[in-house]
């Protein structure tokens, strides 16, 4: 099961010194046809995407979403933070285990 990362640079950057492949995009389109290239690869489970590239293709990442078993799509805050009325990432870990997690030095 692989991993692949479309994201700004930055992001794409951290994920492949972690071992994930992945393209860095500066447009829909390109975002757009790099989600199809990821999912051409046999082996691709899961694809990661910033929040900010997933709006700019939601209707692919929704098609992908409720048509296609494989890859998972998962979107993840980009470097800047979550967008304006979304849950951050420990957000959303403090509802999925339903323990508070607290800030080093809080």
């Amino acid at each position: 099961m692989k991993f692949y990362c479309i994201a700004d640079e930055d992001t794409v950057r951290g994920f492949r010194l972690a071992g994930v492949a992945g393209q860095a995009v500066a447009s829909a389109p390109e975002a757009a046809q790099a989600v199809e290239t990821a999912m051409a690869q046999r082996d691709c489970a899961v694809v990661i995407l910033t929040e900010i590239v997933a709006d700019g293709i939601r209707p692919q990442v929704e098609r992908i979403r409720f048509e296609q078993q494989r890859p998972l799509i998962v979107e993840i805050p980009g470097p800047a933070g979550p967008l304006p009325g979304r849950k951050s990432l420990r957000q959303l870990a403090q509802e999925a285990v339903g323990i508070r997690i607290e800030e080093k030095g809080n």
